[in-house]
């Protein structure tokens, strides 16, 4: 199994919790006593994971940076990244699909993981070409997100696109350039939310095979939101239409 390095308390922590049979053994700072830590060494320990005691500069050696908060984790690929259609057949109800279309900042995919967890999304889809990929800045970002929401990358995002329609999942592309914003669409059926890059945004092809495009609404002097919070405004948005209605 190929195995990276992933780093933080909380991307950690939600791996040892979630799969600890994919972790290989752990770094941890041995100059941290802190009861965080104590609870982290705990859970491995309860769980079988190897650990390793580390000085910071080894630490920050093997990840590359010195914001590892102490603890380093080698681990085997995730169980989540699977076939598109495998995760579409599983899904009970509607499906909610976040959709990224050159993202290339780790940290804006990893908060963009974060909110998909928190909206219940099912998954996020990515291009392989022109994006970040799930790194390890990224997943320690997600604050365990990147342990719960599947992210999907695929070699030919339009086709994907278009399959997603064959399975009557709405395109929902978003922009500025529109006068209809979010609270104009129905979102109670299976649906994928669609982000473009911050600066670009949706490349032309994805652009033209959405079913409908979108603005978020701006009432004050900024232009424009970063990637991250405007997918948890429309996932939200998404997500409160599909609660059940109180008489």
């Amino acid at each position: 199994m190929k195995s990276k390095m992933i780093f933080g308390f909380h991307a950690v922590t939600s791996r040892i919790r979630h799969e600890a049979s994919s972790v290989d053994e752990i770094y941890v700072d041995s100059d941290r006593v802190d009861r965080r830590m104590q609870e982290l060494l705990h859970a491995a320990k309860a769980a079988g994971v190897k650990i390793i005691q580390a000085d910071d500069q080894r630490l920050s050696n093997i990840v590359g940076t010195r914001r590892h908060q102490g603890v380093v984790a080698k681990a085997g690929e995730l169980s989540l990244a699977r076939n598109l259609d495998e995760l579409l057949d599983a899904i009970d109800g509607p499906p909610l699909l976040l959709v990224l279309d050159g993202i290339t900042d780790p940290h804006n995919l990893g908060a963009c993981l974060r909110v998909a967890d928190g909206a219940g999304a099912h998954a996020v889809i990515a291009p392989k070409d022109r994006a970040v990929g799930l790194n390890a800045t990224a997943a320690k970002v997600a604050s365990g997100a990147a342990e719960t929401v599947p992210y999907i990358t695929v070699t030919n995002l339009a086709r994907t696109l278009r399959e997603l329609k064959e399975r009557d999942i709405l395109l929902v592309g978003t922009t500025d350039e529109v006068d209809k914003n979010i609270y104009d669409v129905d979102f109670q059926s299976g649906c994928a939310l669609i982000m473009g890059s911050e600066g670009e945004g949706m490349r032309r092809l994805t652009r033209e095979t959405c079913d409908v495009l979108v603005s978020v609404p701006m009432f004050g002097s900024v232009e424009s939101l970063n990637v991250s919070v405007a997918s948890g405004i429309c996932l939200y948005e998404a997500r409160r239409q599909r609660l059940p209605r109180i008489n």
